[in-house]
């Protein structure tokens, strides 16, 4: 057999070393395929940015390569990011789970977009490009219609896992253990493996064993249940749907991502009864415990559903005595003392509160745990290991489960987005780097706020801003009036005169010695404002507020 002299490069624009933003790319001489494009959520630390999505500047450059797009499943962090996407660089091709691309679509119709080359994944469909045959196998997650791919390349086969777990009791269709097991069997030369649960171990609950525990609350519970999960995860919106049903309760549904989540449901026949969900003024007919409220806010966000309701700032729904608020999630890291604070107030109003424990199976997640990952290691037995889709402590977990499975330490990689992983004549190697980084997205602008606007705002909001305007006759060169001087965050400034006036007096005598000693320039002048009063500032009081001169000029003789 000839062997090939043409590598087939594996890169990560985003997923490793973070929780979000996945997006991977496969590339064989003129053809690159793209896994995933979402989005991340950002860090306190991040303020006014509402995503961080890919650096897609590679893309860009090789844009004519480009084959298509392929989808596993319709999470944010995997499809949150193809607007942005579209906007960037020609996909010819979409193609994407039936969920997934309601979900995508709402999103284009959402933002006045058009894209129409959509093509639907299921089990039975075949992808072949020059260099590429694809195929596509279920899994297991936490929302329908979720795929594994395995793509086979001049240089041997890859194995992407998408986001999956086992569970042999699932809600919705048993992950294709088979045809895992076909794909090992066949030979898999590098296996890109969820991270998530990584450092968790053993197996994960079943959804089968949530049903159950939600059953018999409901079952028990005399008055109104409130459940607040995760809008995404809608195979938990199926079954508490289902289990609303049999106990003869009403649904009422608040947020508009869970609206979305049972329309969605509704449209693909998750869910068949419509008559199940109700408007909240239709349940002042019924007793209380033929009520459920499905809502948004398991993890304690501000603005949402259950967050309002806690806080009695909800225009529909007041907390009665005797209703029962069931947490069916997990915090996600950083969240926790948001979740605590909201469930320190449903307590205070009286309601009886249960949230998720090890005696009592009200949420599971939709990641594999060590065991599992295990399960997969095993059954696609390849001959190298790439962990993705995780913080660096995951991958690094995971690197060491795979070494326990039998993979040869020299044969895992563990890298950074960016890192280029080479294929060759079924040899896999480390083989350099492209650009790799975080783009911000503020409302609609994308890409513009960089660091150094970050930096700004951080310190805007520890130690606010100062505005001083100048009038400036620049013939003469003399400042005509008082400079005027107004804060923000900084300090209270009529509790403040003192200050303020003595900051006041010191721009003036920056400006006045300025003037006198040096051609007059717009821009050093406020160069050397910046560099002086600020020094003086921190003197008095401790703080480096941002400073902003504005100058007037003036033109007469």
């Amino acid at each position: 057999m000839k062997e090939n002299t043409i590598a087939t490069q594996v890169v990560a624009l985003g997923g490793l070393g973070e929780v979000g933003k996945n997006m991977y790319i496969v590339e064989h001489a003129n053809e690159i395929i793209i896994i995933d494009a979402g989005v991340m959520f950002p860090e306190e630390n991040l303020l006014g940015v509402d995503y961080v999505i890919q650096d897609v500047s590679y893309l860009k450059k090789n844009e004519k390569k480009i084959k298509a797009l392929f989808i596993t499943h319709g999470h944010e962090d995997h499809i949150g990011g193809i607007p942005f996407l579209l906007q960037a660089v020609n996909i010819p091709v979409i193609y994407t789970p039936k969920i997934a691309f309601d979900l995508i679509n709402k999103k284009l119709i959402e933002r006045n977009m058009k894209y129409n080359n959509f093509q639907i994944i299921n089990s039975e469909l075949v992808v072949d490009f020059k260099h590429f045959h694809l195929e596509f196998i279920n899994t297991t997650h936490s929302i329908p219609d979720s795929f594994a791919l395995l793509i086979k390349t001049p240089n041997g086969t890859i194995f992407e896992t998408g986001d999956f777990k086992f569970d042999l009791t699932p809600i919705g269709p048993v992950a294709n253990i088979q045809k895992m097991a076909q794909a090992g069997a066949q030979g898999v030369t590098l296996l890109l493996s969820d991270s998530t649960n990584a450092l968790t171990p053993g197996y994960s609950k079943s959804e089968s064993a949530v049903d159950d525990t939600l059953n018999d609350i409901i079952s028990k519970h005399h008055g109104r249940v409130i459940i607040a999960t995760f809008a995404s995860n809608i195979y938990r919106v199926k079954h508490i749907a289902e289990t609303c049903k049999k106990y003869n309760r009403k649904i009422i549904v608040f947020g508009r991502s869970m609206e979305n989540s049972v329309d969605l449901a509704l449209n693909n026949g998750l869910i068949t009864d419509k008559s199940l969900f109700i408007e909240a003024s239709q349940a002042k007919s019924l007793k209380r415990n033929e009520v459920c409220i499905l809502c948004t806010g398991s993890q304690g966000e501000p603005l949402a559903a259950l967050s309002r309701i806690a806080n009695g700032q909800h225009k529909q729904i007041s907390l009665l005595n005797d209703d029962l608020v069931i947490f069916s999630s997990s915090p996600i890291p950083g969240n926790a003392e948001s979740i605590n604070r909201i469930i320190n107030k449903l307590y205070l109003r009286g309601v009886r509160v249960f949230t998720n424990s090890d005696f009592s199976d009200i949420h599971t997640s939709g990641h594999a745990k060590e065991e599992e990952l295990k399960w997969m290691l095993r059954i696609i037995n390849p001959k190298y290991f790439m962990p993705m889709h995780g913080e660096y402590r995951m991958l690094k977990r995971h690197t060491e489960i795979g070494i326990d499975c039998g993979i040869k330490p020299e044969n895992t990689f563990i890298c950074s987005n960016g890192d280029v992983v080479e294929l060759l004549n079924g040899e896999v190697r480390r083989n350099g780097h492209i650009t790799a980084g975080d783009v911000y997205v503020d409302g609609s602008r994308v890409g513009d706020i960089g660091s150094v606007v970050i930096k700004d705002r951080k310190l805007m909001s520890q130690d606010g801003i100062l505005i001083t305007i100048l009038n400036i006759n620049t013939l003469t060169r003399k400042l005509l009036l008082k400079p005027n001087v107004t804060a923000r965050g900084f300090v209270l400034v009529n509790e403040n005169q003192e200050l303020m006036q003595k900051i006041e007096r010191k721009i003036a005598d920056i400006v006045n010695n300025f003037l006198n000693k040096t051609p007059y320039s717009y821009t050093d002048l406020k160069n050397q404002i910046i560099l002086e009063l600020l020094p003086f500032i921190n003197s008095l009081t401790g703080r480096r507020p941002i400073i902003l001169p504005v100058i007037m000029e003036v033109n007469q003789t």
